[in-house]
């Protein structure tokens, strides 16, 4: 991948959601809602304050997100759908 996101942006890969229900249902793509989960694959340096200082990111690469549903913007780098969006969008790191 050749992003660099900037200033306080993270780049996220969206995790798969299960297609299949706890009771063994499959449900098709067309009706599956977007996860809103991913996983971030790079992160800016952060962003600058009033006095010039640059205040680093909370997340880091590999972390688990949850954001919400109609967060950031949507790009497709080399066939893979990957969405770019402020630090401010993510709601969560979800803790292993």
């Amino acid at each position: 991948m050749n992003l660099r996101p900037l200033h306080d942006r993270v780049i996220i890969k969206r995790l798969d959601q299960e297609s299949k229900t706890a009771s063994g249902i499959i449900i098709p793509d067309a009706a599956a809602e977007k996860p809103d989960q991913g996983e971030v694959l790079a992160i800016g340096p952060g962003k600058r304050d009033e006095t010039g200082k640059l205040n680093a990111l909370d997340v880091k690469v590999g972390d688990r997100v949850l954001f919400g549903k109609y967060a950031g913007q949507t790009v497709k780098v080399d066939n893979e759908e990957l969405i770019v969006m402020r630090e401010d969008d993510i709601m969560a790191v979800v803790q292993k």
